[in-house]
Protein backbone atom coordinates (compact mmCIF):
# COMPACT_ATOMS: atom_id res chain seq x y z
CA UNK A 1 0.00 0.00 0.00
CA UNK A 2 2.52 2.23 0.81
CA UNK A 3 3.60 2.64 -3.16
CA UNK A 4 0.92 4.66 -4.02
CA UNK A 5 1.97 7.27 -1.53
CA UNK A 6 5.46 6.93 -2.31
CA UNK A 7 5.06 7.30 -6.23
CA UNK A 8 2.61 9.96 -5.63
CA UNK A 9 5.91 12.66 -4.01
CA UNK A 10 7.47 11.77 -7.22
CA UNK A 11 6.97 14.99 -9.06
CA UNK A 12 9.21 17.93 -7.91
CA UNK A 13 7.89 20.34 -5.38
CA UNK A 14 5.03 17.78 -3.90
CA UNK A 15 6.82 17.79 -0.40
CA UNK A 16 7.38 21.29 -0.28
CA UNK A 17 3.94 22.20 -0.62
CA UNK A 18 2.23 19.76 1.41
CA UNK A 19 4.68 19.82 4.32
CA UNK A 20 3.99 23.57 4.18
CA UNK A 21 0.34 22.86 3.72
CA UNK A 22 0.44 20.95 6.50
CA UNK A 23 1.59 23.86 8.81
CA UNK A 24 -1.09 26.68 7.64
CA UNK A 25 -3.93 24.18 8.67
CA UNK A 26 -3.13 23.12 11.81
CA UNK A 27 -4.02 26.45 13.47
CA UNK A 28 -7.64 25.83 12.09
CA UNK A 29 -8.67 23.55 14.49
CA UNK A 30 -6.03 24.84 17.22
CA UNK A 31 -7.85 28.48 16.90
CA UNK A 32 -11.25 27.06 17.96
CA UNK A 33 -10.05 25.03 20.83
CA UNK A 34 -7.73 27.64 21.84
CA UNK A 35 -10.25 30.25 21.98
CA UNK A 36 -12.86 28.00 24.00
CA UNK A 37 -9.73 27.29 26.39
CA UNK A 38 -8.67 31.35 26.68
CA UNK A 39 -11.87 32.45 27.74
CA UNK A 40 -13.16 29.54 29.68
CA UNK A 41 -9.51 29.74 31.85
CA UNK A 42 -10.12 33.87 31.96
CA UNK A 43 -13.18 34.52 32.47
CA UNK A 44 -14.66 31.19 33.59
CA UNK A 45 -18.07 31.48 31.28
CA UNK A 46 -18.41 28.78 29.59
CA UNK A 47 -21.04 30.24 27.19
CA UNK A 48 -19.20 33.27 26.23
CA UNK A 49 -16.37 30.99 25.14
CA UNK A 50 -18.19 29.13 23.01
CA UNK A 51 -19.93 31.86 21.45
CA UNK A 52 -16.90 33.38 20.66
CA UNK A 53 -15.48 30.57 19.21
CA UNK A 54 -18.22 29.05 17.44
CA UNK A 55 -18.64 33.19 15.66
CA UNK A 56 -15.11 32.22 14.73
CA UNK A 57 -15.67 28.98 12.82
CA UNK A 58 -19.00 30.10 11.25
CA UNK A 59 -16.86 33.18 10.29
CA UNK A 60 -14.08 30.52 8.64
CA UNK A 61 -17.00 28.49 7.06
CA UNK A 62 -18.94 31.71 5.21
CA UNK A 63 -15.62 33.52 4.38
CA UNK A 64 -13.50 30.80 3.11
CA UNK A 65 -15.63 30.32 -0.04
CA UNK A 66 -15.18 33.40 -0.79
CA UNK A 67 -11.42 34.17 -0.09
CA UNK A 68 -10.89 31.07 -2.28
CA UNK A 69 -12.90 32.28 -5.46
CA UNK A 70 -10.63 35.14 -4.72
CA UNK A 71 -8.11 32.86 -5.27
CA UNK A 72 -9.56 31.88 -8.22
CA UNK A 73 -9.87 34.52 -10.02
CA UNK A 74 -6.35 36.18 -8.59
CA UNK A 75 -4.11 33.15 -7.86
CA UNK A 76 -3.07 32.00 -4.37
CA UNK A 77 0.06 33.99 -4.33
CA UNK A 78 -1.91 37.37 -5.15
CA UNK A 79 -4.80 36.51 -2.42
CA UNK A 80 -3.08 34.39 0.86
CA UNK A 81 -0.99 36.54 2.03
CA UNK A 82 -3.19 39.58 2.60
CA UNK A 83 -5.72 37.48 3.67
CA UNK A 84 -3.50 35.55 6.47
CA UNK A 85 -2.51 39.12 7.78
CA UNK A 86 -5.64 40.33 8.54
CA UNK A 87 -6.62 36.50 10.31
CA UNK A 88 -3.26 36.78 12.39
CA UNK A 89 -3.53 40.22 13.12
CA UNK A 90 -7.49 39.73 14.13
CA UNK A 91 -6.10 36.93 16.47
CA UNK A 92 -3.27 38.90 17.96
CA UNK A 93 -5.92 41.63 18.84
CA UNK A 94 -8.41 38.81 20.49
CA UNK A 95 -6.01 37.64 22.41
CA UNK A 96 -5.07 41.48 23.93
CA UNK A 97 -8.51 42.23 24.52
CA UNK A 98 -9.47 39.13 26.27
CA UNK A 99 -6.16 38.71 28.36
CA UNK A 100 -7.09 43.21 29.24
CA UNK A 101 -10.82 42.80 30.01
CA UNK A 102 -11.78 44.70 27.10
CA UNK A 103 -15.50 44.70 25.95
CA UNK A 104 -16.93 41.59 24.99
CA UNK A 105 -18.52 43.21 21.96
CA UNK A 106 -14.66 43.84 20.61
CA UNK A 107 -14.34 39.81 21.17
CA UNK A 108 -16.90 38.81 18.85
CA UNK A 109 -15.74 41.75 16.45
CA UNK A 110 -12.18 40.21 16.58
CA UNK A 111 -13.20 36.43 16.02
CA UNK A 112 -15.36 37.30 12.81
CA UNK A 113 -11.90 38.86 11.29
CA UNK A 114 -10.10 36.04 12.12
CA UNK A 115 -12.34 33.62 10.05
CA UNK A 116 -10.31 34.76 6.99
CA UNK A 117 -8.02 32.40 7.91
CA UNK A 118 -7.66 30.70 3.93
CA UNK A 119 -8.96 27.43 3.78
CA UNK A 120 -5.55 25.71 3.19
CA UNK A 121 -7.27 22.31 2.68
CA UNK A 122 -8.57 23.84 -0.59
CA UNK A 123 -5.37 25.41 -1.62
CA UNK A 124 -3.30 21.97 -1.13
CA UNK A 125 -6.11 19.81 -3.03
CA UNK A 126 -5.97 22.50 -5.82
CA UNK A 127 -1.94 22.01 -6.30
CA UNK A 128 -2.43 18.04 -6.37
CA UNK A 129 -5.39 18.57 -8.86
CA UNK A 130 -2.78 20.75 -11.16
CA UNK A 131 -0.55 18.27 -11.07
CA UNK A 132 -2.54 15.04 -11.55
CA UNK A 133 -5.43 15.69 -13.00
CA UNK A 134 -6.56 12.88 -15.27
CA UNK A 135 -4.89 10.40 -13.72
CA UNK A 136 -5.22 7.65 -11.15
CA UNK A 137 -2.81 9.33 -8.39
CA UNK A 138 -5.71 12.11 -7.76
CA UNK A 139 -7.61 9.58 -6.15
CA UNK A 140 -4.57 8.48 -4.18
CA UNK A 141 -3.83 12.18 -3.58
CA UNK A 142 -7.19 13.06 -2.30
CA UNK A 143 -7.05 10.33 -0.07
CA UNK A 144 -3.93 11.09 1.44
CA UNK A 145 -5.72 14.63 2.07
CA UNK A 146 -8.63 13.50 4.10
CA UNK A 147 -6.29 11.36 6.07
CA UNK A 148 -4.43 14.59 6.82
CA UNK A 149 -7.56 16.13 7.69
CA UNK A 150 -8.56 13.66 10.48
CA UNK A 151 -4.75 14.01 11.95
CA UNK A 152 -5.12 18.00 12.11
CA UNK A 153 -8.26 17.55 13.98
CA UNK A 154 -7.02 15.19 16.39
CA UNK A 155 -3.57 16.61 17.20
CA UNK A 156 -4.94 20.73 16.81
CA UNK A 157 -7.55 20.47 19.62
CA UNK A 158 -5.39 18.89 21.98
CA UNK A 159 -2.55 20.50 21.70
CA UNK A 160 -4.22 23.63 21.93
CA UNK A 161 -5.55 22.18 25.21
CA UNK A 162 -2.59 21.47 26.63
CA UNK A 163 -0.73 24.60 25.63
CA UNK A 164 -3.22 26.44 27.42
CA UNK A 165 -3.89 24.61 30.43
CA UNK A 166 -0.10 24.33 31.55
CA UNK A 167 1.52 27.34 30.15
CA UNK A 168 -0.52 30.12 29.87
CA UNK A 169 -4.41 30.59 28.29
CA UNK A 170 -3.50 32.73 25.18
CA UNK A 171 -0.70 29.93 23.97
CA UNK A 172 -2.90 27.35 22.01
CA UNK A 173 -4.25 31.12 19.80
CA UNK A 174 -0.80 32.45 19.95
CA UNK A 175 0.93 29.07 18.67
CA UNK A 176 -1.89 28.72 15.96
CA UNK A 177 -0.82 32.30 14.81
CA UNK A 178 2.95 31.50 14.23
CA UNK A 179 2.22 28.36 12.84
CA UNK A 180 -0.46 29.85 10.12
CA UNK A 181 2.10 32.50 9.17
CA UNK A 182 4.63 30.61 9.48
CA UNK A 183 2.91 28.00 7.03
CA UNK A 184 1.60 30.28 4.54
CA UNK A 185 5.08 32.17 4.31
CA UNK A 186 6.29 28.90 3.05
CA UNK A 187 3.82 27.64 1.16
CA UNK A 188 3.03 31.15 -1.23
CA UNK A 189 6.66 31.22 -2.59
CA UNK A 190 6.18 27.66 -4.08
CA UNK A 191 5.82 28.92 -7.36
CA UNK A 192 6.26 26.10 -9.22
CA UNK A 193 3.12 23.87 -7.57
CA UNK A 194 0.63 27.11 -7.87
CA UNK A 195 -2.22 26.33 -9.93
CA UNK A 196 -2.76 28.83 -12.63
CA UNK A 197 -5.10 31.53 -13.31
CA UNK A 198 -7.21 30.86 -16.19
CA UNK A 199 -8.73 33.01 -18.24
CA UNK A 200 -12.63 32.14 -17.66
CA UNK A 201 -11.70 32.47 -13.99
CA UNK A 202 -10.78 36.25 -14.59
CA UNK A 203 -13.06 37.35 -17.13
CA UNK A 204 -16.18 36.12 -14.85
CA UNK A 205 -15.97 38.31 -12.13
CA UNK A 206 -20.02 38.70 -11.78
CA UNK A 207 -21.04 34.61 -12.89
CA UNK A 208 -22.51 32.80 -10.04
CA UNK A 209 -20.97 30.90 -7.45
CA UNK A 210 -20.27 27.53 -7.96
CA UNK A 211 -22.22 26.98 -4.82
CA UNK A 212 -25.39 27.24 -6.65
CA UNK A 213 -24.52 24.19 -9.48
CA UNK A 214 -27.10 21.53 -8.05
CA UNK A 215 -24.44 18.88 -8.01
CA UNK A 216 -22.15 20.85 -5.81
CA UNK A 217 -24.86 22.00 -3.66
CA UNK A 218 -26.17 18.70 -2.75
CA UNK A 219 -22.80 17.34 -2.09
CA UNK A 220 -21.43 20.28 0.40
CA UNK A 221 -25.17 19.30 1.57
CA UNK A 222 -24.65 15.84 1.76
CA UNK A 223 -20.92 16.67 3.28
CA UNK A 224 -22.61 18.76 6.48
CA UNK A 225 -24.93 16.34 7.03
CA UNK A 226 -21.81 13.81 7.63
CA UNK A 227 -20.19 16.56 9.52
CA UNK A 228 -22.93 16.52 11.89
CA UNK A 229 -22.40 13.05 12.66
CA UNK A 230 -18.54 13.09 13.28
CA UNK A 231 -19.60 16.33 15.86
CA UNK A 232 -21.97 13.96 17.33
CA UNK A 233 -18.93 11.70 17.65
CA UNK A 234 -17.35 14.49 19.75
CA UNK A 235 -20.10 15.49 22.12
CA UNK A 236 -21.46 12.17 22.79
CA UNK A 237 -17.86 10.46 23.22
CA UNK A 238 -17.66 12.92 26.14
CA UNK A 239 -20.97 12.15 27.42
CA UNK A 240 -21.33 9.10 27.18
CA UNK A 241 -17.60 8.28 29.20
CA UNK A 242 -18.53 10.90 31.78
CA UNK A 243 -22.08 8.95 32.40
CA UNK A 244 -20.19 6.19 32.51
CA UNK A 245 -17.59 7.64 34.67
CA UNK A 246 -14.43 6.85 32.77
CA UNK A 247 -14.37 10.66 31.28
CA UNK A 248 -10.85 10.11 30.54
CA UNK A 249 -11.22 7.12 28.23
CA UNK A 250 -13.56 9.99 25.68
CA UNK A 251 -9.98 10.26 23.95
CA UNK A 252 -10.12 6.45 23.34
CA UNK A 253 -13.30 6.61 21.42
CA UNK A 254 -12.32 9.79 19.53
CA UNK A 255 -8.62 8.15 18.72
CA UNK A 256 -10.71 5.12 17.49
CA UNK A 257 -13.24 7.03 15.22
CA UNK A 258 -9.80 9.14 13.56
CA UNK A 259 -8.22 5.32 13.22
CA UNK A 260 -11.02 3.68 11.48
CA UNK A 261 -11.19 6.92 9.00
CA UNK A 262 -7.33 7.38 8.88
CA UNK A 263 -6.98 3.45 7.93
CA UNK A 264 -10.19 3.32 5.09
CA UNK A 265 -8.17 6.57 3.98
CA UNK A 266 -5.01 5.23 3.03
CA UNK A 267 -6.52 1.37 1.86
CA UNK A 268 -8.89 3.52 -0.50
CA UNK A 269 -6.51 5.53 -2.16
CA UNK A 270 -4.02 2.73 -2.70
CA UNK A 271 -6.78 0.84 -4.61
CA UNK A 272 -7.82 1.37 -8.23
CA UNK A 273 -11.59 1.17 -8.11
CA UNK A 274 -13.51 0.77 -11.78
CA UNK A 275 -17.10 1.34 -10.14
CA UNK A 276 -18.37 4.81 -11.33
CA UNK A 277 -17.75 8.15 -8.52
CA UNK A 278 -21.54 8.28 -8.45
CA UNK A 279 -21.89 4.98 -7.22
CA UNK A 280 -19.19 4.94 -4.69
CA UNK A 281 -20.41 7.91 -3.31
CA UNK A 282 -23.91 5.89 -2.93
CA UNK A 283 -22.11 3.21 -1.47
CA UNK A 284 -20.24 5.42 0.95
CA UNK A 285 -22.85 6.98 2.53
CA UNK A 286 -25.43 4.15 2.54
CA UNK A 287 -22.55 2.29 5.04
CA UNK A 288 -22.25 6.21 6.70
CA UNK A 289 -26.01 6.14 7.66
CA UNK A 290 -26.32 2.16 8.84
CA UNK A 291 -23.32 2.19 11.07
CA UNK A 292 -24.79 5.18 13.18
CA UNK A 293 -27.82 2.61 13.99
CA UNK A 294 -25.22 0.91 16.71
CA UNK A 295 -24.83 3.97 18.32
CA UNK A 296 -28.42 3.64 19.78
CA UNK A 297 -27.51 0.42 21.36
CA UNK A 298 -23.89 0.74 22.55
CA UNK A 299 -23.77 -0.08 26.55
CA UNK A 300 -20.29 0.92 27.15
CA UNK A 301 -17.05 2.10 26.29
CA UNK A 302 -15.84 -0.69 24.58
CA UNK A 303 -18.77 -1.48 22.52
CA UNK A 304 -19.10 2.74 21.67
CA UNK A 305 -15.66 2.13 20.36
CA UNK A 306 -16.41 -0.43 18.12
CA UNK A 307 -19.42 1.60 16.66
CA UNK A 308 -17.53 4.63 16.27
CA UNK A 309 -14.64 2.57 14.63
CA UNK A 310 -17.21 1.18 11.58
CA UNK A 311 -18.68 4.28 11.34
CA UNK A 312 -15.47 5.98 11.39
CA UNK A 313 -14.33 3.76 8.29
CA UNK A 314 -17.19 4.81 5.71
CA UNK A 315 -16.03 8.37 6.02
CA UNK A 316 -12.84 9.53 4.71
CA UNK A 317 -13.69 7.30 1.15
CA UNK A 318 -17.01 9.37 1.31
CA UNK A 319 -15.09 12.41 1.85
CA UNK A 320 -12.54 11.24 -0.96
CA UNK A 321 -15.40 10.32 -3.34
CA UNK A 322 -17.11 13.40 -2.96
CA UNK A 323 -13.67 15.56 -3.36
CA UNK A 324 -13.52 13.56 -6.60
CA UNK A 325 -17.24 14.46 -7.97
CA UNK A 326 -16.52 18.06 -7.41
CA UNK A 327 -13.21 18.30 -9.36
CA UNK A 328 -15.31 16.46 -12.16
CA UNK A 329 -18.44 18.89 -11.73
CA UNK A 330 -16.51 22.07 -11.10
CA UNK A 331 -14.75 24.18 -14.23
CA UNK A 332 -10.95 24.03 -13.64
CA UNK A 333 -11.07 28.31 -13.11
CA UNK A 334 -13.33 27.61 -10.04
CA UNK A 335 -12.20 24.23 -7.83
CA UNK A 336 -10.65 26.09 -5.15
CA UNK A 337 -13.95 27.54 -4.43
CA UNK A 338 -16.22 24.17 -5.20
CA UNK A 339 -13.25 22.32 -3.13
CA UNK A 340 -13.72 24.99 -0.12
CA UNK A 341 -17.47 24.96 0.22
CA UNK A 342 -17.01 21.18 0.85
CA UNK A 343 -15.31 21.98 3.40
CA UNK A 344 -17.63 24.64 5.00
CA UNK A 345 -19.98 22.28 4.47
CA UNK A 346 -18.10 20.11 6.99
CA UNK A 347 -17.19 22.09 9.32
CA UNK A 348 -21.11 23.46 9.92
CA UNK A 349 -22.06 20.13 10.34
CA UNK A 350 -19.16 19.53 12.83
CA UNK A 351 -20.66 22.18 14.26
CA UNK A 352 -24.30 21.93 14.36
CA UNK A 353 -24.04 18.19 15.34
CA UNK A 354 -22.14 19.11 18.61
CA UNK A 355 -24.55 21.69 19.51
CA UNK A 356 -27.44 19.82 18.86
CA UNK A 357 -26.27 16.60 20.94
CA UNK A 358 -25.38 18.53 23.42
CA UNK A 359 -28.64 20.13 23.94
CA UNK A 360 -30.45 16.76 23.60
CA UNK A 361 -28.03 15.72 26.11
CA UNK A 362 -28.69 18.28 28.21
CA UNK A 363 -32.70 17.83 27.90
CA UNK A 364 -33.34 14.48 27.70
CA UNK A 365 -30.58 12.48 28.69
CA UNK A 366 -27.39 10.30 26.83
CA UNK A 367 -29.54 8.29 24.98
CA UNK A 368 -31.47 11.53 23.45
CA UNK A 369 -27.90 12.48 22.43
CA UNK A 370 -26.63 9.54 20.12
CA UNK A 371 -30.39 9.93 18.25
CA UNK A 372 -28.89 13.08 16.50
CA UNK A 373 -26.62 10.34 14.24
CA UNK A 374 -28.87 7.98 12.68
CA UNK A 375 -31.22 11.52 11.95
CA UNK A 376 -28.12 12.68 9.97
CA UNK A 377 -27.01 9.56 8.69
CA UNK A 378 -30.93 9.45 7.12
CA UNK A 379 -30.64 13.11 5.35
CA UNK A 380 -27.19 12.40 3.84
CA UNK A 381 -28.30 9.31 2.43
CA UNK A 382 -31.48 11.27 1.18
CA UNK A 383 -28.88 14.17 0.06
CA UNK A 384 -26.75 11.23 -1.49
CA UNK A 385 -29.68 9.96 -3.35
CA UNK A 386 -30.56 13.42 -4.94
CA UNK A 387 -26.99 13.84 -5.89
CA UNK A 388 -26.58 10.67 -7.35
CA UNK A 389 -29.50 11.05 -9.45
CA UNK A 390 -28.50 14.57 -10.85
CA UNK A 391 -25.14 13.40 -11.80
CA UNK A 392 -26.28 10.29 -13.56
CA UNK A 393 -29.00 11.92 -15.11
CA UNK A 394 -28.41 15.62 -15.63
CA UNK A 395 -25.10 15.65 -17.36
CA UNK A 396 -26.33 18.46 -19.52
CA UNK A 397 -26.82 21.14 -16.70
CA UNK A 398 -25.87 24.29 -18.90
CA UNK A 399 -23.22 25.80 -18.70
CA UNK A 400 -20.35 25.67 -16.49
CA UNK A 401 -20.07 22.56 -14.29
CA UNK A 402 -23.02 20.82 -15.92
CA UNK A 403 -21.34 21.42 -19.41
CA UNK A 404 -18.00 20.30 -18.73
CA UNK A 405 -19.46 17.17 -16.49
CA UNK A 406 -21.38 16.09 -19.59
CA UNK A 407 -18.25 16.14 -21.47
CA UNK A 408 -16.74 13.55 -19.27
CA UNK A 409 -19.80 11.65 -19.05
CA UNK A 410 -20.43 11.65 -22.92
CA UNK A 411 -17.22 10.62 -23.78
CA UNK A 412 -18.37 10.71 -27.99
CA UNK A 413 -20.43 13.62 -27.45
CA UNK A 414 -17.73 15.60 -29.09
CA UNK A 415 -18.43 13.69 -32.10
CA UNK A 416 -21.56 14.19 -34.40
CA UNK A 417 -21.50 11.26 -35.46
CA UNK A 418 -21.66 9.40 -32.31
CA UNK A 419 -24.66 9.23 -29.71
CA UNK A 420 -24.06 11.02 -26.22
CA UNK A 421 -23.10 8.26 -23.57
CA UNK A 422 -24.55 8.06 -20.34
CA UNK A 423 -21.51 6.02 -18.82
CA UNK A 424 -21.05 7.48 -15.21
CA UNK A 425 -17.54 8.80 -14.44
CA UNK A 426 -15.29 5.76 -13.00
CA UNK A 427 -12.94 6.25 -10.42
CA UNK A 428 -9.94 4.90 -11.91
CA UNK A 429 -10.47 6.65 -15.63
CA UNK A 430 -8.58 9.93 -16.34
CA UNK A 431 -11.12 13.31 -16.69
CA UNK A 432 -10.79 14.85 -20.06
CA UNK A 433 -7.30 17.54 -19.61
CA UNK A 434 -9.34 20.17 -20.96
CA UNK A 435 -9.63 23.35 -18.52
CA UNK A 436 -12.89 22.24 -15.97
CA UNK A 437 -11.64 23.32 -12.91
CA UNK A 438 -9.51 25.89 -10.47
Amino acid sequence: MSDPYRRLFSAPGTTGFSAAGLLARLPMPMTHMGILTLLSELTGQYALAGAVAGTFTLSMALLGPQISRLVDRLGQGRVLLPVTGVSVAALGGLLLCASNGAPVWTLFVLALLAGFMPAMGAMVRARWTEIYRGTPQLNTAYSLESVVDELTYIVGPALAVMLGTTLFPAAGPLVAMVLLAAGVLLFVPQKRTEPPVRASATAGKGGRSVIRSAPVALLALTLLSGGAIAGTVDTMGLAFAEEQGQKGAAGVVFAVYALGSALSGLTFGALRLAAPLPRLLLYGVTGTALTTVPFLLVSGIATLSVAVFFAGVFFAPTMVTIMALVERVTPAARLTEGMTWMLAGLQVGVALGAAVSGQLVDAFGTRAGFAVAPAAGAVALGLALAAYRVLRGRPDDGAGAGAEYAGKVGTAAASPAAPPSREEPRADSPASPAPCRT
